[in-house]
């Protein structure tokens, strides 16, 4: 997923224009060396939740038909991005939990005006904590040569390099500052991990301005040059993706 997601590099932009699509920070802070890695909580009490299929938490909604809308430009090319919150869940079945039923996010992205990717992301909320937790990810990659990828694509409790994936989370409940943890657990395919590095921004975009908002850094151990950075507003979600920003946002009634 990107919005949330999401990848930290646009796999439809490698495809279509041949490099990375590089985050950029909204800080530049002299490197330094680290004695240790940085640590990320990998471990979540699962067993202690009543997972929900709907609701929300300050920064992520899963209210059927909530939709965002982002737009921007990145290496000359328009991106627009459409994340609908669908009136679908599925369930997935997880060793020693059992079966957790997660709710349908629909992502669509097109590249001046060409659709090349759609994905279906599955997201739960603890019931105990809001933290909202995600299960997997479908994707479809459509190539310029009419060749569809799933490279991506990943769920809670199937198989992954080294064993079996588990969920990870997307945006908890409380917002604290320094937090970091893993987003997706799925070895080898999916490995995106989220650090919590500013509160308190007001950010404006053609959707408004928005106070009160937190920015999150996004890496990935699959390729430790990628970087994303997002931006999260209260009551609304993601208004900000490595600068494609939103233009609209709504609550639509789903058949």
């Amino acid at each position: 997923m990107r919005s949330g997601t999401g990848s930290s590099v646009r796999r439809a932009l490698v495809l279509l224009l041949g490099g990375l699509a590089i985050g950029v920070p909204l800080l530049a802070t002299p490197m330094v060396a680290r004695s240790e890695p940085l640590q990320f909580t990998t471990e979540f009490r699962f067993e202690d939740c009543a997972f929900k299929t709907t609701g929300a938490n300050p920064h992520f909604i899963l209210t059927p038909g909530y939709r965002l809308v982002l737009e921007g430009a990145e290496r000359r090319a328009l991106i627009r991005l459409v994340i609908t919150v669908l009136a679908e869940t599925e369930t997935v079945l997880l060793p020693g939990l059992g079966q957790v039923d997660a709710r349908v996010v629909e992502e669509r992205e097109w590249v001046d005006g060409v659709l090349v990717e759609v994905s279906r992301n599955l997201f739960a909320i603890c019931d105990k904590t809001n933290d909202v937790f995600y299960f997997g990810e479908a994707v479809d990659i459509f190539n310029p040569d009419g060749t569809v990828s799933h490279e991506g694509s990943w769920r809670a409790g199937e198989p992954d390099a080294s064993g079996l994936a588990k969920p990870g989370m997307i945006m908890p409940g409380t917002f604290l500052l320094g937090s970091r943890y893993v987003q997706e657990q799925a070895d080898g395919i999916a490995m995106d991990r989220a650090e919590h590095v500013k509160t308190g921004l007001e950010v404006t975009t053609k959707a408004g301005t928005f106070l009160k908002c937190v920015q999150v850094v996004e890496t990935t151990l699959l390729d430790p040059r990628a970087k994303s950075v997002k931006v999260y507003c209260p009551g609304v979600g993601l208004v900000d993706d490595d600068g494609v920003t939103l233009v609209e946002f709504s609550t639509t009634t789903l058949p």
